[in-house]
């Protein structure tokens, strides 16, 4: 990873989603993420799961009032440098995220539009869909599809490489400053594409042969998010979150039946004195 350079200044990052009681994905992957790159993570919750390594078991969002007074707990006191969506579930809990963000003039913006758990069961709502498009994409610095999201954003099938370069060029048409398109649902290497409104840049690293995937998009978004935090800009951002998740992705371990999350923790892990602990 680049080396983040400190000043009196503590990097602060706010990560507004949902939790994941089996803490691979939503807030919990978002905040191991914003910690392992040192940065001071805060969170806004916006709906509690019931999940595990095999499903999502149930869901019952925040109310509208309590998420809008996290965020401006948050930002009133801390502030954040960058701030995340993840899971925001239905339409108002989207309404009520845009209308804070805006209220307090977040920048650094990126939007990981979580619609379906790796599981596979929905996250987001079918009518809050066009609400994200039209209301959240808007304030985003950067986007962060995978295939199928980018799909359903974009409004068009994606089978090629040209038809992944249209559905970013929509999806910025919807108003994101930069778009990532994650390239792991197709066959081959999973290569990002990134679209900065005018060229396309491509990320490419070699595919990790392991069932342990749980929250990567989470883990990715989040990196971008504290990388922006510090100061780097989305391209290095994008290229330093890439390494982050091809890492954690190789160090990853399984802790339950189903798909077990990455390790956000691979260079504590893997260092002599986490060893030690680990066999004694």
């Amino acid at each position: 990873m680049t080396e983040l350079l400190y000043t009196e200044h503590v990097p602060k990052a706010l990560t507004i989603a949902g939790s994941d009681s089996g803490a691979g994905a939503g807030i919990q992957a978002d905040l191991k993420t914003f910690a392992a790159h040192g940065v001071y993570g805060t969170s806004v919750l916006t709906a509690v799961t019931a999940q595990n390594t095999k499903g999502v078991l149930a869901v019952a969002e925040v109310p509208e009032e309590v998420v809008a007074l996290q965020i401006d707990a948050v930002l009133e006191d801390i502030g954040a440098d960058a701030a995340k969506t993840g899971m925001l579930s239905g339409r108002s809990i989207i309404e009520t995220v845009v209308d804070r963000l805006e209220a307090w003039g977040v920048e650094k913006l990126v939007v990981d539009p979580v619609m379906v758990a790796k599981s596979g069961d929905r996250l987001l709502q079918l009518d809050a869909v066009n609400a994200l498009r039209t209301r959240l994409l808007p304030l985003a610095l950067v986007t962060t599809p995978n295939i199928p999201e980018a799909e359903v954003l974009s409004g068009r099938a994606i089978s090629t490489d040209e038809d992944l370069r249209e559905a970013a060029k929509a999806i910025a048409g919807l108003g994101s400053k930069f778009v990532v398109i994650k390239g792991g649902h197709r066959a081959g290497a999973p290569v990002d594409v990134l679209f900065d409104g005018t060229y396309f840049l491509e990320f490419e690293t070699a595919r990790i042969d392991t069932e342990n995937t749980h929250g990567t998009g989470c883990t990715y978004s989040a990196a971008i998010t504290a990388q922006l935090a510090c100061g780097v800009d989305v391209i290095d951002a994008v290229n330093e979150a890439k390494k982050f998740i091809d890492e954690a992705l190789k160090a990853s371990f399984s802790i339950g039946s189903g798909h077990s999350p990455v390790n956000h923790f691979f260079a504590i892990s893997r260092s002599p004195l986490h060893a030690g602990a680990l066999e004694g």
